[in-house]
C-alpha cells in the first residue's frame, strides 16, 4: 500500500490582487506558513506561471520549481480549469465564457477553440518540464443545455456530441502521452464529463486513451446524489488525482438537485469548507490506501458561508489529519508460525 501525499491548496479560489495573493512566490510562503505542502496551480497568470515559457524552457521550469521549494511547498499540478472548459462550447454559452479567454479571441468561437486547445497542450508540456505526471482540467460541453431531456433529444444527438469532443480531446490527449503526463477530467456537472457513465461513453470514444484519467471531487457527486464511495470502487484505476471538497444536500419540499435558481447560500445542495458538510473523508482516505493511491491530497476551498482564509488554514489540518500513513506490516504477524510448503500441505491433509 502507498500513503499518499498532503496537504495541498489549489489556488485558484485565493489568487487577488493584493499580497500576498497576487504572486507565487506570496502564496507559496502563504501556503507553507498554513501547513500546506504543495500548491496546485491555475496556467492562466503570468504572475504565477508562464505557461509557453514553461513549455518551452527546462531551465525556466527549473528556477520556477526552485523558488516555489524555497518557500517551503512544491507544484503539485498545473490547471486548465478555464482553458478546457473552451476547447467545448455550446452556442448558449459563448457570450458567458468569452471572459475566460485571451481578448484577442473573444467574440470568435473558431479562434477561442484553437487557443484554448493550444494552451491546454503548452500545460502538458510545462507539465512535463515542471517534472509533474499529472495534470487537471474541464472536458467542456456541447451537450450539458440537454442535459434533462425536454423537449426530447433528437435520436443521435448525444452520440454526435460525445464524438465531436473526442475528436477535439484526442489530438490533447496524444500531446499528454507524449509528455508523460496524465490529463484528469474533473468529473462535474456542467461538464459533458459530470459522472461515470459519461465518463465510460467519452472514453470509449477516445479508444480508452491511457492518459484519460479522472480528478475525482466528492463534493460535485453528494450535490448530484451519485454514491461517491462506490464511484471510487469503479474508477479507482482511473483516478489520478484528488480535490478534497465538501459539500451538504438538503433536500425539502420546495427543492432539489436543481436549487430553483438560488444563490448558493440558499440552495438545497451547497459546498462547504471541510468538516462542515456531509462528505464521509475518513471512508474515502481509507479507500484510497487500499487502493493504493500515492497522488496527492488537495484542498479546494469552496464554501457559502466561511471565509476562504479560515477555510484553507482549517483545510489543512484536517487533510493532515485524515491521511492515512499506510502500514508496512499486517496486524497478525506476530502469531505467524513461519509455515512452509510441505508443512502447509500437511495441514491440508495434502499427501
Amino acid at each position: 500500500m502507498k500513503t499518499l501525499k498532503g496537504p495541498a491548496i489549489f489556488l485558484a479560489q485565493f489568487m487577488a490582487d493584493e499580497d500576498p495573493f497576487d504572486n507565487i512566490e506570496s502564496m507559496a510562503k502563504w501556503a507553507s506558513g498554513l501547513g500546506f505542502k504543495g500548491i496546485q496551480v491555475p496556467i492562466g497568470n503570468p504572475n504565477f506561471i508562464d505557461v509557453k515559457q514553461a513549455a518551452e524552457s527546462k531551465t525556466y521550469c527549473d528556477d520556477l520549481n526552485g523558488r516555489v521549494q524555497s518557500c517551503g511547498v512544491e507544484i503539485t499540478e498545473l490547471s486548465t480549469h478555464l482553458e478546457g472548459q473552451l476547447v467545448a462550447v455550446h452556442p448558449v454559452y459563448d457570450e458567458l465564457f468569452d471572459g475566460f479567454a485571451a481578448e484577442e479571441v473573444r467574440g470568435n468561437p473558431q479562434k477561442r477553440t484553437e487557443w484554448a486547445i493550444e494552451q491546454v497542450k503548452l500545460a502538458a508540456k510545462a507539465s512535463q518540464n515542471l517534472g509533474l505526471t499529472s495534470h487537471v482540467t474541464f472536458s467542456g460541453a456541447f451537450l450539458w443545455p440537454m442535459v434533462y431531456p425536454w423537449p426530447q433529444r433528437p435520436g443521435g444527438l448525444v452520440d454526435a456530441g460525445f464524438a465531436e469532443l473526442a475528436s477535439r480531446w484526442r489530438p490533447i490527449l496524444d500531446v499528454f502521452e507524449d509528455c508523460g503526463v496524465d490529463c484528469c477530467y474533473e468529473i462535474h456537472p456542467g461538464e459533458d464529463l459530470h459522472d461515470g457513465i459519461s465518463f465510460e461513453r467519452f472514453l470509449d470514444e477516445v479508444k480508452g486513451h491511457p492518459r484519460a484519467n479522472i480528478l475525482y471531487d466528492p463534493s460535485h457527486f453528494v450535490l448530484q446524489q451519485l454514491d461517491y464511495l462506490s464511484f471510487i470502487d469503479l474508477y479507482h484505476d482511473r483516478i489520478k488525482m484528488f480535490h478534497v471538497k465538501d459539500a451538504e444536500f438538503n433536500a425539502s419540499g420546495k427543492q432539489g438537485v436543481y436549487g430553483g435558481y438560488q444563490d448558493w447560500v440558499n440552495r438545497a445542495g451547497r459546498f462547504r469548507s471541510l468538516g462542515d458538510g456531509q462528505v464521509d473523508f475518513k471512508s474515502i482516505f481509507s479507500k484510497f490506501a487500499a487502493y493504493d493511491f500515492d497522488g496527492w491530497a488537495v484542498l479546494e476551498w469552496e464554501c457559502c458561508l466561511k471565509h476562504q482564509e479560515d477555510g484553507a488554514r482549517e483545510g489543512a489540518e484536517f487533510i493532515r489529519d485524515h491521511i492515512i500513513r499506510v502500514t508496512e506490516k499486517a496486524f497478525d504477524d506476530f502469531a505467524s508460525a513461519g509455515t512452509d510448503e510441505r508443512a502447509n500441505k500437511r495441514v491440508l491433509g495434502i499427501s
